[in-house]
């Protein structure tokens, strides 16, 4: 099983040199990637596929429900790298529609450690709980909550100390919201975009 994947490997990469000659040794270089892309660890969700970049062209933190949470050193060392050093120019939260981690918060079930991890996502479902009842089946309030934990978490990396530094000398960011569906392997744009201390502070 693992000689397949070997194997795919080994045929990626004759592919890749025979399509483009100089493509791994410009991609030994350094990174240059414009894009921070903070999305959910499902295997069914691949960053670069779905946007079309190759390899070093998009800087990937992906964790359980896409979350960003400001006490999460993992999170926050990719952020602070990608916004610092890389100088990424936009950061896009992508949730994608089926989040089986935003089905386990809305569940309510105990699961374990995972619990805790989820636990800003019920904390966003119980401040949404009236929206949310009023949706007519599990599968829309699931997707709606999908969408509403994606906006929490763009109002989280615009708060972040790093894009607030970059923000304040004038360096060109900006934080946007994005959902994935599974189900035509398209991306909507939820129109949550924050580019400065300005509109963060308008769309409270």
């Amino acid at each position: 099983m693992l000689d397949d994947l070997i194997a795919n490997n080994r045929a990626w990469a004759e592919a890749k040199c025979q399509a483009d000659p100089g493509f791994f040794s410009r991609l030994e270089g350094q990174q240059s990637p414009a894009y921070l892309w903070i999305g959910c660890s499902d295997s069914r969700v691949p960053a670069n596929e779905i946007v079309g970049l190759d390899p070093g062209e998009l800087f990937v933190h992906r964790n359980v429900a896409n979350l960003a949470p400001p006490q999460d050193a993992n999170y926050l060392s990719v952020l602070q790298y990608a916004v610092e050093v890389l100088k990424v120019r936009h950061v896009l939260v992508v949730g994608h529609y089926g989040c089986g981690g935003v089905q386990a918060a809305l569940d309510g079930a105990r699961l374990g450690l995972i619990d805790h991890w989820l636990h800003p996502i019920r904390e966003i479902a119980e401040t949404h709980r009236h929206e949310l009842a009023a949706l007519a089946d599990v599968r829309a309030r699931r997707d709606r909550l999908c969408e509403l934990n994606v906006m929490r978490q763009v109002r989280n990396v615009a708060s972040d100390i790093f894009v607030r530094d970059a923000w304040a000398r004038g360096q060109a960011l900006s934080v946007h919201g994005w959902v994935y569906a599974l189900s035509d392997g398209l991306v909507r744009d939820l129109g949550v975009t924050l580019s400065s201390v300005a509109e963060y502070e308008g769309r409270r």
